[in-house]
């Protein structure tokens, strides 16, 4: 493929991919850590209500509502399993499991309740995004990337994914040194007068943000995968938390890489005629990546934390 031909119709799919995986995979090592990595799944369940809440306020159908709506909606949904978990004392997967079931049923109950049963709520692009469709009509080549009218066109799905990424890092960066001792040792951590609860929210906040602000571009499916798939695969790579983040984003990128060359290609090289889901194939690579560390990688029969 030229680069007439890659610039405008799958350089911007593949970086929205890419930083959408990484967004997702950064925060999920410390779920990860923290045994929280479900709440990707949950996120994805507790969206619904946020988005028809945002509807009913707007009556209109439209990115920034739809993805104001479920960031709320994420964020409520953290801020329950933080409270049924600690004053409940609940094991956190109860806990996940119960708020995300709750509020998705809410969300259909409000769906029906309110005569709005027949928005246009598309599952194709709740489940598999609209990756594919993201593409940079105003590039003709290689010399778009410097052009500013050319810049102008890109798909706004790009800038709000590379916002989260940037917001993630910040986060992580500003947090890092309470953040770890408080994953791995959350009373020594409370000894030397850290808030751990506020920690722990403001980690799932942040997940939560990054994986609604992922949501409308590549949907729930890679948005769960990459929240755990590339750091359980680190994890089994090393036993030290920083050399771990980067096997993590060295496999969500290879997993966004991968399946998007795999999904448009791979048909093609089995001699079918049409192309498959992007982020499915994206997801299933990142399975396979786990399933490969898991089989071959240095520390599989390992257990316990990494090292600081």
């Amino acid at each position: 493929m030229s680069g007439e031909e890659f610039v405008p119709l799958s350089l911007t799919p593949l970086l929205i991919g890419i930083l959408a995986a990484v967004a997702c995979a950064l925060p999920g090592n410390f779920l990860l850590l923290r045994r929280q990595a479900l709440i990707g799944d949950a996120i994805s369940h507790v969206v619904l209500p946020g988005i028809v809440v945002a509807f009913l306020l707007t009556g209109i159908v439209a990115a920034v509502p739809m993805m104001l709506g479920a960031a709320g909606a994420a964020v409520v949904a953290v801020l329950m399993i933080e409270a049924i978990r600690r004053l409940g004392n609940i094991e956190p997967g109860a806990a996940m499991g119960l708020t995300f079931t709750t509020l998705f049923a809410a969300g259909v109950l409000l769906l029906e309740q309110s005569d709005t049963s027949g928005v246009h709520l598309d599952v194709e692009h709740a489940l598999y995004g609209n990756l594919e469709s993201l593409i940079w009509l105003e590039a003709s080549g290689w010399a778009s990337v410097l052009d500013p009218v050319a810049l102008s066109g890109l798909p706004p799905e790009l800038g709000r994914v590379a916002v989260a990424i940037l917001g993630v890092i910040a986060f992580l960066w500003a947090a890092w040194r309470p953040l770890v001792v408080s994953t791995f040792d959350e009373g020594f951590a409370q000894s030397l007068g850290m808030h751990t609860t506020g920690l722990g929210i403001a980690v799932v906040i942040v997940s939560a943000l990054a994986a609604v602000a992922a949501f409308d571009a590549v949907g729930s499916i890679i948005v769960i995968a990459m929240f755990i798939c590339p750091p359980a695969a680190a994890r089994l790579m090393t036993n030290r938390l920083e050399v771990q983040i980067g096997w993590s984003v060295v496999f969500a990128v290879l997993s966004a890489v991968l399946g998007y060359v795999f999904a448009g290609y791979g048909p093609i090289w089995l001699g079918y005629d049409h192309a498959v889901s992007a982020a499915g194939m994206i997801a299933t690579v990142s399975g396979v990546i786990l399933a490969l560390a898991a089989g071959f990688a240095p520390h599989r029969h390992r257990s316990g934390a990494p090292a600081l």
